[in-house]
């Protein structure tokens, strides 16, 4: 007779009962692998396990969670002005994207959280463009989406020593090119850089002096990353403290090592805010009130008075009467006059935004046109298949035509012997065209532009600021001259010279700036911290296909660790 007790041994050796057969007290032998439940009738899932549904809706619920937490770095920027909180803002994010339990998981959380960065920073651009603000966020959040693996692959876990180092160096720069992708003109300009919220902070503005924004940003995002480091365990921590260290040394060498600039002279230049919002007539009215408070500048020894963008509406070349105007508007002053014009020229067809030098014995002959338009706003991309937006939101209804090259206007001799660099309103956002025109021998940076659309959002206070960096960055003053506020004179080290004028004044200013003639850093060098992003991603990368940063296996589960069998 068969014994029922005997055990037979399966091909890999292992002993299995017979059919039947009871399992004895105390711990069993090893059965491989939990088995997975069949499906079929019984009393639901097993406790702790979700359902496909509990599944999706923890994810969608982290999702949103992402979005929320990727939003929180725009209070940093005006209105709010937060800037401390620039230095943890991405915090919870990144804690969020670490424990993420796989890779995909992670992008997801970079995505979200890009998207409301995206939807947070712009959100005054949603009574203009509309649903294009959330499609703008959803494609251009993408750009996050490697970034929430990194932070998970450095990051998650308990990070080695290795990569904890490296995380404080591939994380900040992987963040810097992101924000340089989305610095392209055609997904919307360098708004709202993470360094930018700075503009107020003197020893940030050394540091822009050096590096540029990009160099700001850097530090921001490696102070976020060394207090996540603090935040994850207490092999890591040391890490932290030493990446904090190293950022505080930095700070101080800033502060201490970077001189402000040598000042070289003054010059008197009027700001005029008619204060003028749109309208069927808003062209003439904006014209007639900038008249008026010009004409009350005489007698103030000035040697530049600035308008603001879209100031004029006719072509002044196709229309005597109205140079001949303006002339005399710059002899009853004594001064230079800077205007600009939004309409089509007399010369060429299409639409122009174009900076115009008027002297008080007549035009100059120095015009500069916008290079860089705003997407939607100025023009829309592939009008021929997304012309439908200007039946939605406040689309271009004819794209302007573009400049061909920066413009360096030097005053006649009549003025001050002074070299203006002219950029027009979005293009303040770019570092790169305020130091090609110091490059050209500009000793003054000149920003017309106008804001009324945004008028009660947080977009003129934003825009005004970004004035500040281009200033430190390039050592040169910088005039922010807007059409109804904010308008902002900053000196040559990024410091407001003077109170800015709101956005409820209509009136004209007049601010004395110190020139300088010192070649910054950035002037000298460029993008070198960008150049340096590349180079510490490709080495992180590099190092983990050698393997060198992998994570730590996770410890098998099963029924061994439960009984203590090795």
């Amino acid at each position: 007779m068969r014994n029922p007790f005997r055990r037979t041994r399966n091909s890999t050796g292992r002993a299995e009962r017979d059919p039947g057969e009871e399992p004895g007290p105390g711990p069993q032998p090893d059965a491989g692998p939990e088995p997975v439940l069949a499906p079929g009738p019984g009393p639901g899932p097993e406790p702790g396990v979700r359902s496909g549904a509990g599944r999706r809706g923890a994810g969608a619920g982290r999702s949103l969670l992402a979005v929320g937490l990727g939003a929180l770095p725009a209070l940093a920027f005006p209105v709010p002005g937060l800037w401390w909180w620039a230095y943890v803002c991405l915090v919870p994010w990144m804690l969020l994207a670490r424990t993420a339990p796989g890779a995909r998981r992670a992008a997801l959380d970079g995505w979200c959280g890009g998207i409301g960065f995206l939807l947070a920073v712009h959100h005054w651009l949603l009574p203009s463009v509309h649903v294009f603000l959330l499609v703008m966020a959803v494609l251009m959040g993408l750009l996050w989406l490697p970034w929430g693996m990194l932070v998970r692959a450095l990051l998650g876990g308990t990070p080695t020593p290795g990569r904890a180092v490296a995380a404080l160096g591939a994380v900040p720069a992987g963040w810097l090119l992101i924000e340089l992708v989305r610095s392209w003109e055609g997904l919307g300009g360098p708004w709202g850089l993470l360094g930018a919220s700075q503009w107020e902070v003197p020893v940030a503005l050394r540091l822009a002096s050096l590096g540029g924004v990009w160099l700001v940003s850097l530090l921001v995002v490696t102070v976020n990353t060394a207090v996540v480091l603090l935040c994850v365990a207490p092999g890591p921590r040391a890490v932290g403290v030493a990446g904090l260290t190293a950022c505080a040394l930095v700070v101080g060498t800033a502060a201490w090592g970077v001189a402000a600039p040598r000042v070289s002279g003054s010059v008197r230049v009027a700001m005029v805010q008619p204060g003028v919002h749109g309208g069927p007539d808003g062209a003439e009215r904006r014209l007639d009130r900038a008249v008026e408070l010009t004409r009350g500048l005489a007698g103030q020894r000035l040697d530049l008075v600035v308008w603001g963008e879209s100031g004029v509406g006719r072509d002044p070349a196709g229309d005597p009467a109205l140079a001949a105007r303006l002339t005399a508007l710059a002899r009853t002053v004594d001064a230079p006059l800077l205007v600009n014009v939004d309409a089509r020229r007399a010369d060429r067809p299409g639409i122009y935004k174009s900076a115009l030098l008027f002297a008080p014995d007549g035009p100059t002959g120095d015009r500069y046109d916008k290079m860089r338009l705003v997407p939607f706003g100025e023009y829309v991309p592939a009008r021929g298949l997304l012309g439908w937006a200007t039946s939605v939101g406040k689309a271009a209804e004819e794209d302007r035509r573009r400049g061909t090259a920066p413009v360096v206007m030097r005053l006649p001799d009549g003025g001050r012997p002074l070299a203006v660099g002219p950029l027009v309103c979005f293009e303040s956002a770019f570092p790169d065209m305020s130091r090609r025109l110091v490059g050209d021998g500009a000793d003054l940076i000149v920003v017309q532009s106008a804001t009324s659309t945004f008028q009660r959002s947080w977009a003129p206070a934003q825009h005004a600021s970004l004035a500040a960096l281009r200033a430190a960055e390039t050592g040169r003053p910088v005039v922010h001259t807007t059409l109804t506020g904010i308008s902002a004179a900053y000196g040559p080290d990024g410091r407001r010279a003077g109170p800015a004028v709101g956005t409820d004044a209509s009136t004209a200013v007049v601010r004395e700036l110190p020139l300088s003639e010192v070649t910054t850093g950035y002037a000298r060098w460029g993008d070198w911290p960008l150049y340096g992003a590349f180079v510490v991603v490709g080495a992180v990368c590099a190092a983990a296909g050698a393997g060198a940063l992998r994570r730590p296996a996770p410890e098998r589960r099963g029924r061994r660790a439960r009984t203590g069998r090795g």
